[in-house]
């Protein structure tokens, strides 16, 4: 059984998005602001955390960033009604897994719960927005959040998240071929680099996969599915 926690200082509206988590399986915890949520996240391991961007206190982002002191793999979703809350930003870089418009859509948001992986934060090295805004869209499908960066000084600005796999292009803007992928290497050592690119020749050579672009989606997210199932497969 799968367990969410609903973060909201409106406990009329977590307690509805319970009900109906429940009503699809799961096993459900509510708090009313951060403090509670943080006691809560101490003593159970959840599958997903659902969290109100503003509560008096602890903001949302707020509340995510103490969350990944405690309990860096858990997956996170922001509901907000104000979509260009500054806020958000922080709260992107930890690695969500989605921000959702309140009203929240029912339907959307319990797919996202049910798919949602622990430890599943992927960093997406890529400058071309729409095709950026497709592959996080792909992996959130699957269960993925994604921390992005779209140059190379975007890559050293990458939140303080450990992704545990990275999509790469390897030509950004703001330095040679390559450089992206070398800084987030030094800021991740050990990270499994999936190349997504247009000169497959420059791939470096201790890549875990090459796909030249344009590339087959399937294909792609089945090379970070094998990363992740190493990952929570090892001891």
């Amino acid at each position: 059984m799968r367990r969410y926690l609903f973060v909201d200082d409106n406990l009329e509206l977590a307690e509805n998005l319970a009900e109906i988590a429940a009503e699809h399986g799961a096993s459900c915890q509510l708090a009313g602001g951060g403090a509670e949520a943080l006691a809560r996240v101490e003593r159970t391991r959840f599958d997903a955390v659902v969290i109100d961007m503003r509560m008096p206190g602890l903001s949302g982002a707020g509340l995510v960033h103490a969350i990944r002191q405690v309990d860096p793999g858990l997956p996170a979703v922001i509901l907000t009604a104000h979509a260009g809350d500054a806020d958000l930003a922080a709260a992107r870089r930890e690695g969500l897994l989605a921000v959702l418009a309140k009203p929240a859509p029912i339907e959307r948001l319990m797919a996202l719960l049910e798919v949602a992986r622990r430890d599943g934060v992927v960093a997406v090295l890529e400058d071309d927005q729409a095709l950026l805004d497709n592959l996080t869209e792909a992996l959130r499908f699957r269960g993925f959040a994604a921390v992005t960066a779209s140059t190379v000084l975007d890559t050293d600005r990458l939140g303080p998240v450990r992704p545990f796999a990275a999509l790469a292009d390897l030509r950004l803007p703001g330095g040679p071929d390559g450089e992206a992928t070398r800084r987030l290497e030094a800021l991740f050592p050990g990270i499994p680099v999936v190349a997504v690119t247009a000169f497959p020749a420059g791939a470096p050579a201790g890549a875990r996969a090459v796909f030249p672009k344009p590339f087959d989606t399937a294909a792609l997210l089945a090379a970070v599915e094998r990363i992740h199932a190493e990952r929570t497969d090892s001891p």
